[in-house]
């Protein structure tokens, strides 16, 4: 199952998508459907806790299969029209990324009181291994993404993107490679930005898992899953919506610029999208009922 969740959610935030540079960090097969890191990665679970995250796993996909998937068959519709009639525009694209988030935040804060609920039971060992996974994972980015010159990160962001973009439009014309390079120097040290705001976010992550029995935790939590961007850096938060700019503007050329058969090969990632929920067992169950 998880291999078209990983494709939804490359179409589900394109925008996005394009504009973060990064994979969002959803899984439809983990309870951190929305939270921006793995359990899995940064936390070792005990059997009693496993158990229990299994169960309310069940509870949670089957919400979000009932609940949720209807409002992306209908996302997936406006896009393909968006594309069949040739209305790509900046307005629409940001209607589409701000229908994108709020799907991301409403399932953000339907397992929200979960994952409060397991950080909580948390015993200092787990606590001191999860924060020694968020040390690795800082030093991992910066050997990646900030260690390499300037121009490297550059040259490495335009080619993550045609290899993106590849996938969904077929091979890009040799003025849409040029164009990539351009949106990817138009986001100069980005990388410095991004890391720097994942650490912010991570350090105060640990400040509130430290202090987990307060009694302000649960919103600490909240506000660390749901509303994410109330604790951006000043810095990133100008960075991201530069990039967000930039990312529409891309796009928008890049469709401007696109082949007929691009333009088929995108509506048949959408339509194999579609395809993809419309089989889904829950949906069908859901529907029926």
């Amino acid at each position: 199952m998880s291999h078209w969740w990983k494709q939804i959610t490359v179409i589900l935030t394109l925008s996005l998508t394009v504009a973060a540079c990064s994979r969002v960090g959803l899984a439809y097969r983990n309870l951190d459907v929305i939270i921006p890191w793995t359990l899995s990665d940064y936390l070792d679970m005990n059997h009693e806790q496993k158990d229990w995250f299994n169960e309310r796993l069940k509870e949670h996909l089957n919400w979000h299969c009932t609940t949720q998937l209807p409002g992306y068959l209908d996302w997936l519709d406006r896009l393909q029209t968006m594309v069949e009639t040739n209305q790509i525009t900046d307005a629409a694209l940001q209607t589409r990324t701000q229908e994108a988030k709020q799907a991301i935040a409403e399932t953000a804060r339907e397992i929200t009181p979960s994952a409060i609920e397991l950080l909580q039971g948390l015993d200092d060992k787990q606590v001191a291994e999860m924060n020694d996974a968020f040390a690795k994972d800082q030093r991992k980015r910066q050997q990646d993404y900030l260690k390499p010159s300037l121009e490297q990160q550059i040259k490495e962001r335009s080619k993550r993107m045609v290899k993106r973009l590849n996938d969904w439009l077929g091979p890009l014309t040799p003025t849409q490679q040029q164009r990539v390079l351009a949106w990817s120097n138009a986001l100069g040290d980005k990388n410095k930005q991004w890391a720097a705001n994942r650490a912010h976010w991570q350090q105060q992550f640990s400040a509130a898992v430290a202090q987990r029995q307060s009694p302000d935790f649960p919103q600490k939590i909240e506000t660390l899953l749901v509303n994410r961007e109330r604790l951006w850096t000043p810095e990133y938060r100008e960075a991201y919506t530069n990039a967000e700019a930039q990312a529409r503007a891309l796009l928008l050329d890049l469709m401007a610029e696109s082949t007929p058969a691009q333009r088929e090969q995108l509506l048949k990632k959408i339509a194999g999208m579609r395809k993809d929920f419309t089989d889904l067992k829950c949906l069908k169950a859901a529907q029926r009922g």
